[in-house]
């Protein structure tokens, strides 16, 4: 490049300073618009309502996680392949981080902080403590919603089984053989 080039890096730069510049100054108009497009809804979520503005486009996860502080339900992958994110809904299980919280009111929402009866844990609950089914606990919420799940819907006749209904929530640290026990346990 010479010098009497049009692209100097000088100039370069002072063209991008600008551009950040800019944007930052346009930030809080942003933030208006975005505000300015949120939906008011009613969650209801562990037997308890709960009034919500939120964008669209905001994941039950994220509600659940960021706007209502239930952080047990946990982020993993954010794709729905771990199961991290498990919660009940309408007593059936789904992923919260592929669903959004403007398609989930007027539906029952239950969460892992929603199973155990005050000091009384759930018997999925126990179960995992009794079978030490959990190691790192980033998976430990998923699993323990879907075993519940799968116990409601009757997938507990045999090891096998339970692994097949199971099989949508990953374990990094691999208690399989104490998660499918646990379920066992707790089915009885």
């Amino acid at each position: 490049m010479t010098a009497d080039s049009e692209y100097r890096r000088r100039t370069v730069l002072k063209a991008g300073s600008a551009a950040v510049t800019a944007s930052l100054a346009a930030a809080p108009a942003a933030a208006a618009q975005t505000s300015a497009s949120s939906v008011d809804i009613t969650l209801k979520v562990n037997g308890r309502d709960h009034r919500l503005a939120v964008e669209p486009r905001v994941t039950l996860l994220d509600a659940l996680r960021e706007r209502l502080d239930l952080t047990g339900t946990k982020k993993g992958c954010d794709r729905g392949e771990c199961g991290a994110c498990t919660v009940l809904v309408d007593g059936r299980r789904i992923k919260s981080c592929l669903t959004l919280a403007v398609m989930r009111q007027n539906a029952e929402i239950t969460t892992i902080e929603g199973l155990a009866q005050g000091d009384r844990l759930h018997p999925v609950q126990a179960a995992f403590i009794r079978r030490d089914a959990f190691q790192c606990g980033g998976c430990t919420p998923g699993q323990i919603m879907s075993g519940v799940a799968c116990i409601a819907e009757g997938h507990t006749r045999s090891a096998d089984e339970i692994r097949e209904w199971m099989s949508g929530n990953l374990c990094r640290c691999a208690c399989y053989p104490n998660i499918v026990a646990a379920i066992q346990d707790a089915a009885k």
